[in-house]
């Protein structure tokens, strides 16, 4: 929903440049102004905006591993009543009620409060968290426009106060640049010395409970770190899309590493390259709202990652299928070879037909793996047009078909495994064998000593038992 908000945003304005001569394509002496930060305003907001995206990448990487991706986004609907209250109070008090100090004190307090309502219907009631944290975000988030809106009828000049809804990072100065920059510093600290106990939290909240951590309490650290960073970034993106910088960065991270000190360093650097090009192109093309280009930014960033990333990105997983899909035929041809010239006598030609109805095939199927291992040299076709193996296939089929046999006896003997039902359940599973574990079951299996030769198979072998 908060892409949606900003992709309407950002269409919008397209929308209208096309009506409106006056915007046009920024020239290169503007974009080396804006990269090179040239301009006091624009170098203050650029490095705000990185900064408040640093460290929302760090805090969002272990609240979505806490599986509370979504608690940002009510916390940051549950600030709106303390500012809201902190604008109508503060008169009374002798300050000025458009101080940013005193708006971001009542936001955070309201953000506690958030917290605190959060945990207490979580944990002393039967309802779930998802439940909870709809309560809070909507009674809040109510309550909040309902208080803005008694603010703008009892006070003629709160004009301003909607910026915290929606952002305004054009209006930062060097101070607030040195308040995110620091509460980015005592984020980075607080997580560095409770990495281990918010890991074990994220990861096994039950052990960490019976090592007697105060799950609780740790729960109340990583949530108030998440109220920090929802006050500060109030201004710069406001509170109805910070949930895009707390959630969208870490969730980037994840395809690119299966470690958590990796996953957060990532984090940290897809949500700084968000705010500084979202600043930059809200600069460079003035009647775009900078809020919006940061999660547009930081999406396409999530889009590239989901695509391309080393871990578990798309491209990456089709590719891994592809070869593991290849691998297992090139598995199932050899073997089905092997034991069909074991029964026949080794320079015995197999017929094309009966390949193809070994493992149900299909003919263009099977005649692409004929072709990789015809050209790996492992099989070749005799004067009769039939298939045999080379000496170098005949090694590698010998390996495939000891380590498959082995899987069998394994499951005959220690998982009660029917020995007509045996090699479709050893194919299951025999494509991930390390060299480490086929010692293992060697050992298990035949009486602690090296097996010479193949192990024999527990079954007959013939055709039809190949067939899928």
């Amino acid at each position: 929903m908060r892409t949606l908000a900003a992709l309407h945003s950002f269409l919008a304005f397209a929308a209208s440049s096309l009506t409106d001569r006056s915007i046009r394509w920024p020239t290169w002496p503007e974009w080396q102004r804006v990269l090179l930060l040239q301009d006091y305003n624009t170098r203050v907001v650029m490095l705000g905006t990185m900064l408040l995206g640093l460290a929302a990448g760090m805090v969002g990487s272990f609240t979505l591993l806490r599986r509370r991706a979504l608690m940002g986004d009510a916390l940051s609907h549950a600030t709106l009543p303390g500012v809201g209250l902190a604008f109508l109070i503060a008169p009374s008090l002798g300050l000025a009620e458009k101080s940013l100090p005193v708006l971001l004190t009542g936001a955070a307090l309201s953000g506690i409060a958030g917290v605190i309502a959060i945990l207490y219907v979580r944990n002393l009631t039967r309802l779930k968290e998802d439940a909870a944290l709809g309560i809070v975000l909507s009674v809040f988030f109510g309550a909040g426009i309902a208080i803005l809106s008694i603010a703008q009828q009892s006070v003629g000049h709160s004009a301003g106060l909607e910026s915290f809804i929606y952002g305004k990072p054009a209006s930062m100065i060097e101070s607030d640049r040195l308040l995110i920059g620091c509460s980015g510093v005592l984020t980075l600290l607080i997580m560095g010395v409770l990495f281990k106990e918010l890991t074990l939290l994220c990861f096994d909240e039950g052990f960490a409970k019976s090592r007697g951590y105060p799950v609780l309490l740790l729960d109340l650290v990583l949530m108030g770190l998440v109220v920090i960073v929802t006050i500060i970034g109030l201004q710069a993106v406001g509170l109805v899309l910070m949930i895009a910088l707390l959630v969208i960065p870490a969730a980037a991270s994840r395809f690119w590493t299966q470690n958590l000190k990796q996953m957060i360093l990532i984090s940290a650097a897809i949500g700084g390259a968000g705010g500084f090009l979202g600043a930059a192109m809200s600069a460079l093309f003035r009647n775009l709202p900078a809020g919006a280009m940061i999660v547009l930014v930081c999406s396409s960033l999530f889009f590239i990652s989901m695509m391309f990333g080393t871990e578990r990105g798309v491209v990456v997983r089709a590719l891994r299928r592809r070869d593991l899909n290849r691998s297992v035929d090139h598995q199932h041809l050899l073997r089905g070879m092997f034991e069909l010239q074991e029964s026949r006598g080794p320079k015995a030609g197999i017929p094309f037909s009966e390949l193809q109805t070994l493992r149900s095939w299909s003919s263009h199927r099977l005649l692409k793996e004929i072709e990789r291992c015809r050209r790996k040299g492992l099989v070749f076709r005799n004067s009769d047009q039939k298939l045999c193996l080379t000496s170098s296939g005949l090694v590698e089929a010998s390996r495939l078909v000891h380590e498959h046999r082995l899987w069998e006896l394994y499951l005959i003997t220690h998982a009660d495994v029917a020995p007509g039902r045996v090699d479709q359940s050893a194919d299951a599973i025999e494509h991930v064998l390390e060299p480490e574990l086929i010692a293992q079951l060697e050992e298990l299996l035949l009486q602690k000593r090296r097996v010479q030769g193949i192990a024999p198979s527990p079954h007959p072998v013939d055709a039809t038992e190949h067939a899928s």
